[in-house]
């Protein structure tokens, strides 16, 4: 009797759970969202998904069962999430900037500007988006078409920052450091309360070899602003090459607590040696 009434009550728990609508399942989710309880918010997502595969609103619960999968750490399933969104709306902006965005992440960068390109047909002078496709193709090596994409921003817009940035950025890496020094004045002149762009001039003056500039710029973050990951990495490389090793490994475990990559680091530091 004791078996049959433990079938029973799978049978009805399991019968509860097969009734609920389509509308509940996406309500359930929203509950789960609010616990912050994303595991829950996925299932939810998930249940909803297979109640009516069909409906014309679902790429919304793909995208949002992308969201919550990429917080899960679950980036391989987002990406599917997203792109079976895409499969649907394959014009939204938001949503190939999402999937761009994790593309970078998952270090695909090929992908990534694909993703910016087909946004660039739709609307080709999103300055926001020119800028980050110009910053892969400086990633990739491919200065020409990061200079073009940096050039158009310009001509969308004489007197944006990011324009101006990117030349700063291409200058770095093309080794043409005092250009480079010379954008980052200009734009510090304009902008100084613009804390990235003091972070990038100091990780200029590191390259130049001028430490001390370095960190004034990197002290002036760190008394006036909240310091990323990178600056902490940064201000550990000076630290080394002024051979404060115990300073600076407690700036690298401070920069890998705040969410940098652990092997980048380890590879970053081999190639310093």
């Amino acid at each position: 009797m004791k078996i049959l009434a433990l079938f029973t009550s799978l049978f009805l728990l399991v019968a509860g759970v097969n009734a609920q609508s389509y509308e509940e399942w996406i309500e359930k989710s929203f509950d789960d969202l609010e616990k912050n309880d994303l595991a829950a918010a996925e299932v939810s997502l998930q249940n909803a998904l297979k109640q009516e595969p069909a409906h014309p609103n679902n790429f919304a619960l793909l995208t949002n069962l992308g969201t919550v999968q990429r917080q899960l750490g679950k980036a391989q399933e987002a990406l599917l999430s997203y792109s079976a969104a895409l499969n649907r709306i394959p014009a939204n902006k938001n949503l190939l900037e999402t999937r761009a965005s994790l593309y970078v992440e998952l270090g695909d960068n090929e992908k990534a500007i694909n993703d910016f390109t087909t946004i660039l047909h739709l609307e080709p002078d999103d300055q926001e988006v020119l800028y980050y496709r110009g910053l892969l193709y400086l990633e990739e090596d491919n200065l020409l078409l990061a200079e073009e994409d940096f050039a158009h921003i310009l001509e969308v817009n004489d007197k944006t920052v990011k324009g101006r940035l990117g030349y700063a950025l291409m200058e770095k890496k093309r080794g043409n450091y005092d250009e480079s020094e010379k954008i980052y004045n200009f734009l510090i002149s304009k902008r100084p309360r613009d804390w990235s762009l003091y972070e990038g001039r100091a990780d200029l003056y590191y390259q130049m070899g001028k430490n001390a500039r370095a960190m004034a710029d990197i002290h002036k973050i760190f008394a006036e602003s909240k310091p990323s990951a990178f600056l902490y990495v940064l201000r550990g490389k000076i630290k080394l090459a002024q051979y404060e090793k115990e300073a600076a490994m407690k700036d690298f475990a401070k920069a890998v607590e705040m969410g940098y990559d652990a092997q980048k680091l380890r590879e970053l530091m081999g190639s310093e040696e």
